[in-house]
């Protein structure tokens, strides 16, 4: 297992030392659509971000009898992490609350008072100017324990409210964004981000588009990396979503006269996401004013005992509740894919 930067596929690594872990787990209500996201059970999806915190911080879930799956039983990346957390811990591992459903139980919650996104198709309903400034305090004010930050996400149909935000800040991104699915239903999902652009006119501010057809953890996460990376390293656990975080962030700062400290950010992500054929990572990044520091780890499910876990290789789940940064952090502290492997499937056979 290896690392490597996404731009020069030479070896790479996370910054040394211990790292904190957050998730920003929240739901818009765009994954309600039927057919747009496989990211948890059919009928309960919005319940995923609630599992995840609770599976990452306990290895435990309480909300439900079992972890969140796709429907054809792949289950979710918060393995992964869980998996390298109890190889070598996280200096913490905090939940912040940025839009759900249904609270996590046993976590270390922060409270940020935000409701579930509504569907984008129909106006996403966000004062994303407030969930900006929410996001510019908590990164200001986050006191870290470790050496680092890892900033992780659970938003299922996040990929759309994505696409859809890149879109209305004016980028050509429309294919370049990936998706839990292997074989993308892409007809659903851009009429979806037609319908979100539809509601949009050339006179609205950034802030107005981004409240109609972004999500709340992409809007905080704009605003918490502009300011948590004047103080400290973080780093952003995940794929396409994470990166379109970057890309917001990179467009307000801008409306706010703000300079960003890049040399503070890194994207860490999975192989899986990396080389998807269905999208393209590394195009989305280099739309931002500046080259960031983005990484990848080579861990593989080849040699695993459970069959179902082959379709990660195979392109299904591929990113998610931090698992690209976790993998990452496991390779600098040394451990190798078998190790990392044996420790899910331990827990996996533990549920």
């Amino acid at each position: 297992m290896k690392t490597y930067n996404i731009f020069t596929n030479t070896t790479d690594r996370l910054p040394d030392g211990k790292a904190d872990f957050i998730l920003c787990a929240s739901v818009t209500k765009t994954c309600e659509i039927e057919g747009i996201t496989q990211a948890g059970i059919p009928g309960m999806i919005p319940l995923t971000p609630t599992l995840d915190a609770e599976f990452i911080s306990t290895g435990k879930v309480f909300s439900l009898g079992e972890l969140a799956e796709t429907p054809t039983g792949v289950p979710t990346p918060a393995l992964i992490t869980r998996a390298t957390h109890n190889l070598t811990p996280f200096s913490t591992i905090e939940i912040f609350d940025l839009g759900l459903v249904t609270k996590p139980k046993n976590c270390t919650l922060h409270n940020f008072y935000i409701e579930p996104s509504e569907a984008i198709n129909r106006g996403a309903g966000i004062d994303a100017q407030e969930i900006f400034a929410k996001g510019r305090a908590a990164g200001k004010s986050y006191e870290l324990k470790g050496n680092y930050l890892i900033l992780g996400e659970s938003t299922p149909a996040g990929t759309t409210t994505a696409t859809a935000s890149a879109l209305a800040l004016g980028y050509d991104l429309k294919d370049d964004f990936s998706s839990s699915f292997l074989h993308v239903p892409n007809s659903i999902k851009n009429q979806t981000i037609e319908s979100a652009l539809a509601l949009l006119n050339d006179d609205m501010s950034n802030f107005e588009k981004l409240g109609i057809v972004s999500d709340n953890m992409l809007l905080f996460c704009a605003g918490f990396i502009l300011e948590a990376s004047r103080r400290f390293h973080i780093v952003l656990a995940g794929g396409t979503q994470m990166a379109a975080s970057l890309l917001i962030a990179d467009a307000l700062r801008e409306d706010l006269l703000m300079r960003v400290k890049d040399e503070n950010i890194t994207l860490a992500t999975t192989q899986w996401v990396a080389n998807d054929k269905n999208s393209n990572i590394s195009h989305i990044l280099e739309q931002l004013s500046y080259k960031p520091h983005a990484i990848y780890t080579t861990f593989s499910f080849e040699k695993s005992e459970i069959p179902i876990l082959h379709k990660y290789d195979e392109g299904e789940a591929k990113e998610g509740v931090g698992a690209g940064a976790a993998l990452a952090y496991a390779n600098n502290q040394e451990l190798n894919n078998e190790r990392v492997l044996a420790e899910i499937e331990l827990l996996i056979y533990s549920m």
